[in-house]
């Protein structure tokens, strides 16, 4: 009897230090991959994480959070979300919805009464499907001036509107502005205070916040440009536009893979309502675009991908959620021009061979 415990004890240890040698194979793989591209790019920081079968399988910082000082990049390192902020917004719509507070199919004159006449047919799913007509920020918008949610939000409604509501599809940052406006219009309460008090706390994602350059943040990291070559601070904008729900959020790796296991154990909203969020939106002529609420939504070989990428002030984030298959990967760089979706594409490929990006077609 004792050897035939020795023996099954030898067996469970050879199966674990298999085990450990492929992840360590998969790690050194993914290590050379990302320093490679950061190189190839001028990144000069990128924090990354895997999320596989609801366990974090890589949490990693490379290169560094603050050039003049020095200082690497770590898992706790602090970012700037860009876009991928718009999916908070979104989930924060839908949490109304559930309570009645809000109607998808409601007008937008109905919370926001001195809306001009152009947006009579705006509705609250316009907004959040960027089918609403409103566009980005023109030209008129001086960043680095202040202004005030009633003053910023009049400036939206003299836009003139692209489109007819629903006629197209058509990125707007403008609509997800209106859409936190309208979310404090509701609620009492600055939007990304609602954010703090229904998301963050309860999932526990302890260093996600707005952004507010005046406070004291732990392991923030700074945002670089390059210009003509060479490495630049970002350059700065006014407090508003760091408070807008078109995206404006600090957020860690971390923070995000505790919004990703969340969505998964669907704790914030019903199933119902993910549903909605993750079907793709049909425009007024029947034909369908590949954008929910706050997500992309695409095919990946056979592989549902649900997805979103975000730049701000010198930074970059992106969420990729391969549902079918358990798998996501979450990254954060802090260089303007970087193309950092493409380096988590190709991470998820070396998890999952079948994700692997196809080569560059010959010219």
């Amino acid at each position: 009897m004792p050897r035939l415990i020795l023996g099954c004890s030898f067996a469970v240890l050879f199966l674990l230090g298999a085990n450990c040698r492929a992840e360590d194979t998969v790690t050194d793989q993914v290590d050379g991959f990302v320093q490679d591209e950061m190189l190839r790019q001028h990144i000069p920081g990128l924090s990354l994480l895997v999320n596989q079968d609801g366990k974090i399988v890589l949490a990693k910082g490379y290169g560094l959070a603050n050039v003049e000082h020095q200082v690497p990049v770590k898992p706790e390192t602090i970012f700037q979300s860009g876009s991928v902020g718009k999916q908070f917004a979104a989930t924060a719509v839908m949490m109304l919805v559930e309570e009645g507070k809000i109607a998808l199919d409601d007008r937008v004159s109905k919370y926001l009464t001195n809306a001009p006449q152009s947006w009579a047919d705006i509705k609250v799913r316009h907004l959040l499907t960027h089918t609403s007509g409103l566009g980005d920020y023109p030209r008129d918008f001086d960043l680095r001036r202040d202004y005030t949610e009633d003053e910023l939000l009049a400036k939206v409604m003299a836009t003139p509107l692209a489109f007819k509501p629903g006629e197209k599809w058509s990125y707007s940052n403008l609509g997800y502005l209106t859409l936190g406006v309208l979310i404090g219009k509701v609620t009492g309460e600055f939007y990304g205070d609602f954010l703090q008090d229904r998301i963050f706390k309860p999932l526990g994602m302890t260093t996600a916040r707005i952004i507010n350059e005046a406070d004291i943040v732990t392991n923030r990291s700074g945002g670089y440009r390059l210009v003509d070559g060479k490495l630049k601070n970002q350059e700065w904008v006014s407090p508003t536009f760091d408070s807008t729900a078109d995206g404006s959020l600090y957020l860690s790796v971390y923070d995000l893979a505790k919004w990703d296991d969340a969505l998964y154990a669907e704790k914030l909203l019903k199933r119902s309502s993910f549903d909605q969020m993750w079907t793709p939106v049909t425009l007024n002529n029947g034909k369908t675009h590949p954008y929910g609420f706050g997500w992309f939504i695409v095919d990946v070989r056979g592989h549902r991908l649900i997805h979103h990428g975000g730049s701000w002030q010198g930074f970059h984030c992106a969420i990729q959620r391969y549902v079918n298959d358990k798998l996501t990967v979450i990254g954060f760089d802090n260089l303007a021009q970087s193309d950092l979706e493409k380096v988590i594409r190709g991470v998820a490929g070396i998890y999952n061979p079948e994700l692997k990006p196809s080569p560059p077609k010959e010219k």
